[in-house]
C-alpha cells in the first residue's frame, strides 16, 4: 500500500488517542467532501502501439485548484501518501496557474484510493462516477482491460461518467481494430 507515516490511517502508536480518531474522521469527512466539489474520476482511454489491442486504459483521480490554495493539493499527498501536484499554466483571462492533484498508478488507486471512498462514501452525483471508476479498477484487477470485450465494456461505461457528450471511441476502436469487431 502507498502510504506515509505521516498518514493518520497508517501512522504509529499516536494515532491510538480518541482526539487523534476524532481528529482523523473529521479530515476523512473534509477531504470527502473537498473532492465531492472540486474532485474527478475519469477514465480515459488512449491508443498505445505497444499493447496487445493497441489501447491502454489509465484510470485517474484529480482534483483541480488555483495557485493560491495549492497547499491543500499537497496536504493530499501527505494523506493519501501517494499521487502528484503539477502546475497548469494558464494562457486566458485568468490571473493565477491551476494546479492538478492526480493519482494515476493502477497500484496506488487500487489499495488507496478506492479503499477510501469505498470507506468514506460520496454524496454528490460524483458517488456514481466513482462507483463506476471503482467497477472499472475492479476489472482491471481481473484483467478484462486486455480484451476486446472488456475493453469495449470499460469504455461504454466510461461514456457514461462526468457529463460527457459521447464520445466517438467506439468507433475510432472499431475502425482502427476492424478485425477484432
Amino acid at each position: 500500500m502507498c502510504g506515509s507515516s505521516n498518514n493518520p490511517t497508517t501512522g504509529g502508536d499516536k494515532d491510538a488517542t480518541p482526539e487523534n480518531q476524532q481528529e482523523r474522521l473529521r479530515y476523512e469527512g473534509w477531504i470527502t467532501g473537498f473532492v465531492d466539489g472540486e474532485g474527478c474520476f475519469s477514465v480515459p482511454i488512449f491508443r498505445n502501439p505497444t499493447t496487445a489491442l493497441g489501447w491502454q486504459v489509465r484510470p485517474e483521480f484529480a482534483v483541480v485548484q488555483g495557485a493560491s490554495s495549492r497547499f491543500v493539493l499537497d496536504d493530499l499527498v501527505e494523506y493519501f501518501g501517494c499521487g502528484k501536484v503539477y502546475r497548469n499554466r494558464r494562457h486566458d483571462n485568468h490571473r493565477e496557474d491551476l494546479h492538478r492533484y492526480c493519482v494515476q498508478r493502477i497500484g496506488d488507486i487500487r489499495t488507496v484510493i478506492v479503499p477510501f471512498f469505498r470507506e468514506h462514501t460520496l454524496r454528490t452525483s460524483k458517488r456514481n462516477n466513482f462507483e463506476k471508476f471503482a467497477m472499472v479498477v475492479d476489472w482491471m484487477s481481473e484483467g478484462r482491460h486486455l480484451t476486446v470485450d472488456g475493453l469495449v465494456a470499460i469504455a461504454e461505461l466510461s461514456q457514461t461518467m462526468n457529463n460527457r457528450k459521447p464520445s466517438a471511441f467506439l468507433r475510432i476502436l472499431r475502425d482502427h481494430t476492424p478485425a477484432i469487431f
